[in-house]
């Protein structure tokens, strides 16, 4: 396993590939393996001759614990991303997030434009301006005894994913409760790369595609078909259609 230090958190990452660079950030629950290696994101993005920089967020996978919801404002997960750049020597590069994940991407293609050359957004639609995907009753899940004490479908969706997964549920609570930050309709008009917003057409957490890529000069939207919030990442829809606009963009 690879770690860096960015101030007192270590971040686990992956870096595999030579090309030009792409960098993964996963959703929340998840993990880079989880996200992105397990889906064949990693070997497909590989095979098509890039550069793969993945890591774990804050608070998931291999990387840092943090418990209070102040350590996960989207502003500080998105330095994190900036950070393993700085890491790596790398300036500028492609930058495609999933969910929790495509909102950090968001935050880090408003603030620091020039790294990013092209956004690729994904499980995330126009709720990254209109209010965040995930409600903050998933903390309540998470905190609950066992997954039999949640009643809440989507609770009990999250819960069972956490569990999976093996996640510090403790910082998993933490993170979605100090991680609902949106993006003005301002702020997303002005990203000037190419973007691309993808989400499944049975995906009821994203918001609609169509109206986030609207507000953003020049952007794609991509339906992924028949697919969940859950179920998306990993669709060969979505993959095609990721190869296909990075082939594309300038």
């Amino acid at each position: 396993m690879t770690t860096f230090r960015h101030g007192e958190i270590d971040i686990a990452y992956l870096d595999q590939g030579e090309g030009e660079p792409i960098l993964l950030i996963h959703g929340f629950a998840s993990s880079k393996e989880v996200n992105w290696a397990g889906p064949s994101w990693v070997n497909t993005l590989v095979r098509d001759g890039r550069r793969v920089i993945a890591f774990d967020n804050r608070g998931h996978g291999a990387s840092s614990k943090l418990y209070d919801p102040d350590d996960y404002h989207t502003t500080k997960m998105a330095s994190d991303a900036a950070a393993l750049l700085d890491h790596l020597h790398i300036g500028r590069a492609d930058v495609m997030g999933y969910s929790m994940g495509a909102r950090i991407s968001a935050f880090l293609a408003v603030e620091q434009s020039a790294r990013v050359r092209s956004l690729i957004v994904g499980g995330l639609g126009l709720r990254m301006v209109d209010g965040v995907g995930l409600p903050e009753s998933i903390a309540e899940a998470l905190e609950a005894p066992s997954l039999a004490d949640v009643s809440d479908p989507q609770g009990s969706t999250f819960r069972a994913f956490a569990d999976q997964t093996k996640s510090d549920r403790r910082a998993l609570a933490a993170c979605i409760r100090g991680s609902r930050q949106t993006l003005s309709r301002e702020q997303v008009a002005s990203l000037a790369m190419p973007v691309l917003v993808a989400a499944g057409t049975k995906d009821e957490v994203s918001g609609s595609a169509h109206e986030l890529a609207a507000l953003i000069p020049g952007a794609k939207a991509l339906d992924i078909p028949g697919r969940d919030h859950m179920l998306a990442v990993g669709d060969k829809v979505f993959k095609q259609g990721a190869l296909d606009f990075l082939a594309a963009r300038p």
